[in-house]
């Protein structure tokens, strides 16, 4: 057999010798394959979109509860820190617990429940409840009741103490958390001890002084009972921030009073009992006399018993 009739290795006995110049075999090229296909596959393409990251779908959900409750039918300006209350929410919702909301809840004349206490706190079940629409888990929500305060502005211990255990008892029928404020700065690892002595800011001390001379009834002028007030607040909010490190603080206050909150926690300023009012429950009516020892107006004012 002549070795020009020989295929190299591999070839398919199909296809020819390419012949060179000197009619020698310089062996067989395969079609080269077109540049662009000329039929497509039948088969059709699904184009998936990406999927959005969970680090996003947690924040486009914490947007969505903050909507939920961040409307002017709960506050009465806007809250002093959105960002950081979107990051509040969005920790709650990595770890599937309720938003965690904390207020205080102070004592003024009167010493027992009155309809405005129950009104505040069905407010209150009212936002709750716009958050659970949105996102099962909900809204967790503690009332500090601010013992500290009450003794400060001279009421007795025993009309602190009935007032507190109503309140007390409301709360846990609407699924409320609560502690007493005297109790949470004696906590243990806290180190909270010492009371700020610097001068009130003017303007602070005007509006706090606008309250004492209505509420308080302590030792002392209603000016020092301002101070007094002042200095306990800075001491209490470190000891509230330090337990509740990652709540959205609730105030019936407007924002000039900002400085009396805990520093490093978003703050929501919120109407009382309804849109358009701000008075605080406990101050309510507002020609309420402080009860004492042998006089006590409460059930006069009980129009509404709860």
């Amino acid at each position: 057999m002549s070795k020009s009739n020989l295929l190299p290795a591999g070839l398919p006995a199909g296809i020819p010798l390419a012949r060179g110049h000197a009619g020698k075999s310089v062996g067989a090229e395969y079609p080269r394959p077109a540049l662009f296909p000329t039929a497509v596959p039948d088969r059709t393409l699904t184009i998936v979109p990406p999927r959005a990251s969970p680090r996003a779908s947690v924040a486009s959900e914490a947007e969505k509860v903050l909507r939920s409750f961040n409307t002017w039918a709960f506050k009465r300006e806007q809250p002093s820190d959105p960002q950081r209350m979107l990051a509040t929410i969005a920790r709650c919702i990595e770890l599937n617990a309720p938003v965690s909301f904390i207020l205080y809840w102070g004592r003024g004349p009167r010493c027992s429940l009155g309809h405005w206490d129950i009104e505040c706190l069905d407010f209150l079940n009212t936002l709750a409840r716009r958050v659970q629409q949105v996102y099962p888990p909900g809204a967790a929500i503690k009332l500090i009741l601010t013992d500290t305060h009450a003794r400060l502005n001279g009421h007795l211990e025993t009309a602190i103490a009935h007032y507190f255990r109503d309140i007390e008892r409301q709360a846990r029928a609407r699924d409320f958390a609560t502690c007493w404020l005297g109790e949470l700065i004696k906590m243990p690892g806290l180190g909270i001890r010492c009371i700020d002595e610097n001068p009130v800011p003017e303007d602070m001390l005007q509006s706090l002084l606008a309250c004492a001379s209505k509420w308080y009834r302590g030792d002392g002028s209603p000016e020092q009972g301002a101070i007094d007030y002042y200095r306990m607040n800075m001491l209490e909010k470190r000891a509230v921030e330090i337990s509740n490190p990652h709540s959205i603080f609730i105030t019936f206050n407007g924002s000039k009073l900002r400085k009396l909150f805990p520093p490093h926690l978003p703050i929501f300023y919120m109407y009382s009992l309804r849109r358009g009012t701000s008075t605080k429950p406990w101050f309510l009516p507002s020609d309420a006399k402080v009860c004492g020892a042998l006089t006590c107006d409460c059930a006069r004012l009980q129009e509404h018993p709860a």
